[in-house]
């Protein structure tokens, strides 16, 4: 039991550091936002918040199949289960959100 536990934690803990390092805008976005004078560079800009919505939503369906199998199989994680349901609907909550404001800007420069 304790080595199930050890799993999870470290399981767990790779995911959090894993999610820690994502860097959703690996470009300076605050600069090329700034600079966007012509409608090709609306477009790049565009082209980077959909790129960047698509990941979003890879990660979304992810944490869907996980809480997915944690509630099939919440006998197997024990006292942890409700713990990491409520990890995996709280990262889907923030990874849809993520994917919305995405959309939305590529949506404005789009319209740029």
């Amino acid at each position: 039991m304790k080595i199930n536990l050890l799993i999870t934690l470290i399981l767990t803990f790779g995911l959090l550091n894993g999610c820690a390092k994502t860097d959703p805008h690996p470009m300076d976005m605050s600069q090329a936002v700034q600079s966007a004078s012509s409608k090709a560079d609306h477009e790049a800009l565009a082209e980077h918040y959909e790129e960047t919505a698509a990941e979003m939503q890879l990660k979304v369906n992810e944490h869907k199949k996980l809480l997915a199998q944690y509630e099939a199989k919440s006998y197997l994680y024990g006292k942890q289960a409700e713990d990491l349901k409520a990890h995996c609907k709280r990262l889907i909550s923030i990874y849809e959100s993520a994917v919305e404001e995405n959309l939305s800007m590529a949506k404005m420069h789009r319209q740029m």
